[in-house]
């Protein structure tokens, strides 16, 4: 989701666990993330990039005239990462999760038109190239190596949530999760929200992690890079290429600068 508020329950009791504390986000609005940013006080060890939309029927612009899905999904995690990096440093061994999806495998981030101000709008093209951009995220942040963070991107996998709520019923159809009466059902290869959650809670707190960046996984696996012409899982080269993740670190730099 791309907000959250105070009024949102987080989790039930658990035994040992600390104080959860809420802040208002939305990573569509930069003003938002920056807001977000100057209220954070000390160190931070994991940084969970989950927020997301997806297929938005049509071209839609947030208030910096951004494609909605790309500042979602890319443009705002990065605010917040780059915003938070004193605090991540601070911490000494920091790491931060980015949640991308398989729809990244078709889709590599197209630098002369980012937004769709001159190619038609297509909303899984606007999806899928947001979601190869949260894996450049993890390549780019290499450079924060020396600072003891790693930084590592995942796919959850099939999961119905409130993430296919743009989707028509006709869509949702055409996946097989619908059925004729409008009853939604998940596919056999379909997690459930926890399993789908698994990867992320991996990267974020396995011991194995450690000193690990920029690398893919999915089902708690690192997935292999995969150059075929309709792959069906893995990542694609285009999404670690080394080049095209300084060059969009720094396209993201500058976009933030001049919003």
């Amino acid at each position: 989701m791309p907000s959250a508020g105070a009024d949102v329950p987080l989790c039930s009791a658990v035994d040992g666990a600390g104080p959860v504390h809420t802040a208002p986000l939305d990573l569509s609005d930069l003003a938002s993330a920056d807001a977000f940013v100057r209220g954070w006080r000390g160190p931070l060890d994991i940084l969970v990039a989950n927020a997301g939309i997806m297929a938005l029927p049509g071209r839609t612009l947030t208030p910096q005239g951004w494609e909605t899905q790309l500042a979602t999904n890319h443009l705002g995690h990065f605010a917040l990462a780059t915003g938070l990096h004193p605090y991540l440093r601070e911490a000494g061994s920091a790491r931060i999760v980015v949640v991308s999806s398989g729809a990244h495998l078709n889709a590599p981030f197209d630098f002369d038109d980012p937004h769709f101000e001159r190619r038609p709008y297509d909303p899984w093209a606007a999806y899928g190239q947001s979601k190869s951009a949260g894996v450049l995220l993890t390549v780019g942040a290499r450079r924060w190596a020396a600072d003891g963070i790693t930084a590592n991107a995942l796919n959850p996998g099939y999961v119905l949530t409130n993430l296919q709520r743009h989707l028509d019923d006709d869509t949702m159809r055409a996946f097989g999760v619908m059925d004729d009466e409008g009853n939604v059902t998940p596919l056999p290869y379909y997690k459930t929200p926890a399993q789908g959650a698994a990867t992320s809670v991996l990267l974020a707190a396995s011991p194995l992690l450690e000193g690990v960046t920029g690398r893919y996984f999915e089902d708690n696996q690192e997935a292999p890079t995969v150059t075929d012409e309709n792959p069906t899982g893995g990542v694609a080269a285009h999404a670690v290429d080394p080049g095209a993740a300084d060059r969009l670190w720094e396209y993201a730099a500058k976009t933030l600068r001049t919003p």
